[in-house]
C-alpha cells in the first residue's frame, strides 16, 4: 500500500529503468524511489 502522493508500483515500474544506477560516483545515495517521492511531495505542498 502506498501513501498519499507516493508513486504506485505501476508508475515506479515505468520510471525506474529511466534512472541511472545507484552508487556509481560519490557517496552513498538514498533509494531513487524515496528521492522521487520527496520531489513530488515538495512540488505538491510548495515546501521551501
Amino acid at each position: 500500500m502506498v501513501g498519499r502522493g507516493e508513486l504506485t508500483a505501476e508508475a515506479w515500474s515505468v520510471s525506474a529503468p529511466l534512472l541511472p544506477p545507484s552508487g556509481q560516483r560519490g557517496g552513498l545515495w538514498r533509494d531513487h524511489r524515496t528521492i522521487i517521492n520527496g520531489i513530488w511531495w515538495k512540488a505538491r505542498t510548495g515546501a521551501p
